[in-house]
């Protein structure tokens, strides 16, 4: 018998090529809907904080960090140490009171002149922790400057750093909570303020809670000369 099929039944036809790929998309669009409804749980921390916020009380700062102390587990905090002091580097080991140090922050204080903070990443060991002063002056002069005075006060602060003056504002450790409730205990430690244990390194912001703030966090000013060394 002759074949009575047309081109339709050989071929497929426009109108259901263009079926399939109105289906694919509506398909697309329903898994795009259903990830943004349920999406996928986080593995982590992905954006925290250790340290004050600018405009926070330094009172309510204080007291936030003794109750991110409390708990009962076992496992190990990233945490920020601030000192009532500002420390030189041969003293920042034992401040850590055995506890692994995986960042200094450095800050030169210069009374009306805005100095910039550093927090400088060390490796194990005590001689990194105490070579963080002299790495903070070498990034503080491989930056470029907006005008002269950032650069003289760049200068002077690195001049400082690497004559080993008592500049040491605070340092991230890790421990457990009971390692941090008693290093909170020492005399000198202003604050220690952990975050929850799934916190990841390198993806919390850290700021300093200066020795002298006192009130509210706030920019110190900046209208003083810069002195000459």
């Amino acid at each position: 018998m002759p074949d009575d099929r047309g081109p339709e039944s050989e071929h497929h036809s426009p109108w259901r090529t263009w079926l399939a790929v109105a289906a694919a998309v509506v398909l697309a669009v329903v898994i795009v809907v259903l990830g943004i409804v349920n999406p996928k749980p986080s593995t982590g921390i992905t954006t925290d904080r250790l340290g004050p916020a600018q405009g926070e009380r330094v009172e309510d700062y204080l007291a936030d960090a003794r109750t991110s102390l409390a708990g009962g587990d076992t496992d190990r905090h990233w945490a920020l140490v601030s000192f009532t002091d500002y420390l030189t580097p041969d003293r920042i080991p034992a401040a850590a009171g055995g506890l692994r140090i995986s960042g200094v922050i450095q800050h030169v204080p210069i009374d009306r002149v805005q100095t910039p903070v550093v927090t400088v990443a060390t490796p194990a060991g005590d001689e990194p922790a105490r070579n963080s002063a002299d790495a903070a002056a070498g990034l503080l002069l491989a930056q470029q400057f907006r005008d002269p005075r950032s650069a003289e006060i760049a200068r002077v602060t690195a001049a400082r750093l690497r004559a080993d003056c008592a500049c040491t504002a605070g340092m991230v450790v890790r421990g457990t909570l009971p390692q941090l409730r008693e290093l909170a205990t020492t005399p000198g430690v202003r604050a220690v303020q952990a975050l929850p244990a799934d916190a990841i390194a390198g993806r919390f912001a850290v700021a300093p809670l200066l020795p002298e703030a006192t009130g509210v966090v706030a920019p110190t000013p900046d209208d003083a000369p810069v002195p000459a060394e």
